[in-house]
């Protein structure tokens, strides 16, 4: 008896951490959007004093009565896996983002539709009658297979006997899947509205009259001498609005729009610096200037006291004579009288 009643409180205590799956409370359900709406007012008081408690025993109560009804709808086995059908979405769910749009066509989907032509799902796998086995259409192992099928290549008639046909047909292909991945390029572009360079490879039944001015117009520029040197035609013109991919052209960077804002803070940032600039003084410049200027002075008064003694020794306070001066009883000028 002890054992039993031992094993009852053990159970009961148990069962204590299991809520009831009952819960007795009106809450609006849709169960299209899996959406539980409770609208009962909430307890002030319960929240004030246990605020994570009251939130985690009201979600507790609202989830369970959400997969009560869950339950309750119809079901069915799908992969070993029992699932429930929800009925029609009634609460409209606002998006965080708007619907994706469908993407565009490309031209040959586009031709495909117009055409009525249906993709049809090919196998990975292809008979080939010359190696009398299946390979597949793409992979490692289809390259291995046609290594071993092409293992000799006929030199045409007109071809130079000693070129390399297997280099050949390689350059061949990469120049395709360059094709291929410059029209996929291009397909992008469109989708998405972006304008194709006007330079580089052209096509002249895709390019316009515009696009093919536009790349002649570059790769003339493109040269040492930046087309210094090349001959024009006669009636040739050279294409407009092209210089900002033409090299050394000279063009005038466009400043954005600044703001009414932005450019009044500017000036009074101006008219700050303006006023409140301090000049910078080099002690040591300032100093050396001061010497400089001191030493040249007192050697300007060596020199003028040099002077002034040099003109004393010499003339000894008299005029000096002048020999040119006529003598007393003689005439000063012309003719003698004989």
């Amino acid at each position: 008896m002890d054992v039993v009643k031992t094993i009852l409180e053990k159970s009961a205590k148990e069962a204590e951490k299991y809520k009831s799956v009952e819960v007795n409370k009106l809450v609006s359900i849709d169960l299209g959007a899996l959406l539980a709406e409770d609208l009962n007012p909430l307890d002030p008081g319960a929240l004030r004093s246990s605020t994570n408690d009251y939130l985690l025993n009201l979600t507790r109560d609202n989830t369970q009565l959400l997969f009560n009804q869950i339950w309750e709808l119809p079901t069915e086995r799908i992969d070993e896996a029992i699932v429930a059908k929800l009925p029609k979405q009634k609460f409209c769910l606002p998006r965080f983002k708007p619907v994706p749009r469908p993407r565009p066509l490309t031209k040959w989907e586009q031709f495909a539709k117009a055409k009525g032509i249906v993709k049809k799902k090919k196998s990975k796998l292809s008979w080939d009658e010359q190696l009398q086995k299946w390979i597949p259409l793409y992979g490692f192992k289809r390259s291995a297979a046609l290594k071993e099928k092409d293992w000799l290549i006929e030199v045409p008639q007109n071809a130079d006997p000693l070129e390399d046909q297997f280099a050949k047909k390689v350059e061949a292909k990469s120049e395709k899947v360059a094709k291929n991945e410059l029209q996929r390029l291009r397909n992008v572009a469109k989708a998405k509205n972006v304008k194709v360079p006007r330079f580089g490879l052209t096509n002249p039944e895709v390019s316009s009259a515009k696009d093919l001015q536009a790349a002649v117009t570059v790769a003339k520029s493109s040269t040492a001498s930046l087309g210094k040197f090349q001959d024009k035609l006669p009636k040739e013109k050279e294409a407009r609005g092209v210089a900002a991919i033409t090299p050394g052209a000279t063009r005038k960077r466009k400043l954005p729009p600044i703001s009414g804002q932005n450019e009044k803070n500017q000036n009074l940032n101006l008219v700050d610096e303006v006023l409140n600039k301090r000049p910078k003084i080099n002690i040591e410049k300032a100093v050396a200037r001061q010497i400089n200027d001191e030493q040249a002075q007192r050697s300007d008064e060596k020199n003028r006291t040099g002077r002034k003694k040099g003109l004393r020794k010499s003339g000894g306070g008299k005029k000096p004579k002048n020999t040119n001066r006529p003598r007393k009883g003689k005439a000063a000028g012309g003719r003698k009288r004989r």
